[in-house]
């Protein structure tokens, strides 16, 4: 049995519980989980604000920690590697996106919580728990040091999803590129997109985040809400992803672009944006395109980048008991920038 901290409704707050993992099979690996991260999902799936939540729900899916027990005929792992689980735990195998390593695509992918499984209790459980079980094949080494561990974390998701499509769409020396939000996944898209060689304009709505976006890495800050600054970069961007999970209008982004220029969305408001003009489009051949973490292979890409790179998220350390007070202080936007739970508090 594993200690856990999960949701029995959608109005509950989360509590302690205890859960069953499966044994380990021959190709698994037994993870005791360290720290792991919270994601602004984890709200939504909990809340039941994104449809077809199972309870009791145990979130997380920003998992790292050290192995512990590894199946027979385990290949890639061996008992004490510092290992990390993203959000994904299975997928089909077999479909044209598995064969192609892009199984973050599968219809049938299967998520670290939430998702249909043949464990008990028929669905997955995911990282707010003592340990984990998981197949080898969806587990990532992690080459960060043990200090940096509560500090990898968020990069398991916050990471890659900004990863991705900086990566798919060439952010590098000579490109422009935009990061729209300055928050938990914003402050990973500002860091990562600097890395890569590229020049970085973040765009906030608050001007007390301004010095803030410079000390991340980016080149420029523009404040949204200003019609001046936002026209001095009519037509300049390569590549502008926005990271805001609310709903809002596109088409100040779209004009940003240059021609062939893409606005990608990776953040996921409970309700649509307001429609585009299509002529901002049409006039110049942009798109807006949308991308979904990273394939295992992209997320083991984007951890040794930001390890060669020394990149991590800014987090703050809580106790599994105050992850309450956490999401309460998230709905505020009060944190910089992603909430970390440490796992040895789980039973305090």
């Amino acid at each position: 049995m594993s200690h856990a901290y999960g949701a029995i409704t959608a109005t509950s707050p989360l509590e302690k519980l205890t859960i069953q993992r499966r044994a380990v099979g021959q190709h698994d690996i037994k993870i005791d989980i360290a720290y792991c991260g919270v994601c602004h999902s984890d709200i939504h799936q909990v809340r039941s604000e994104w449809e077809g939540t199972q309870y009791p729900c145990v979130p997380g899916h920003e998992i790292v920690g050290r192995v512990s027990e590894i199946g027979e005929h385990v290949s890639k792992f061996k008992i004490g590697d510092l290992v990390g689980v993203g959000c994904i735990v299975d997928s089909c195998r077999h479909c044209a996106d598995c064969e192609e390593g892009l199984e973050n695509y599968c219809d049938n992918m299967i998520g670290t919580y939430n998702f249909p499984t043949p464990d008990a209790p028929g669905y997955t459980l995911g990282g707010y728990s003592q340990d984990i079980v998981v197949n080898e094949n969806y587990v990532l080494k992690i080459k960060h040091n043990e200090q940096q561990l509560a500090e990898v974390a968020p990069l398991l998701c916050a990471g890659i999803t900004t990863y991705s499509p900086l990566r798919h769409w060439s952010a590098g020396p000579g490109k422009k590129v935009g990061i729209v939000g300055i928050g938990g996944l914003g402050h990973m898209g500002i860091k990562l997109a600097h890395a890569m060689g590229a020049y970085v304009v973040a765009f906030t709505t608050s001007k007390s985040k301004k010095q803030e976006a410079l000390a991340l890495g980016a080149d420029e800050v523009v404040i949204s809400k200003d019609v001046n600054e936002m026209a001095t970069h009519q037509r300049s961007f390569d590549l502008i992803v926005n990271t805001v999970a609310a709903s809002h209008n596109l088409d100040i982004y779209t004009q940003l672009l240059k021609r062939d220029g893409t606005l990608t969305l990776v953040g996921a408001p409970a309700s649509p944006h307001q429609s585009p003009n299509v002529m901002n489009l049409i006039m110049k051949r942009r798109s807006i395109a949308g991308s979904m973490i990273g394939s295992i292979a992209e997320t083991q890409e984007m951890l040794d980048f930001c390890a060669e790179h020394n990149i991590v998220a800014d987090i703050e350390l809580i106790a599994a008991n105050e992850i309450n007070i956490a999401y309460e202080r998230m709905l505020k936007g009060d944190i910089k920038y992603r909430f970390v739970i440490d796992n040895q508090t789980l039973t305090e």
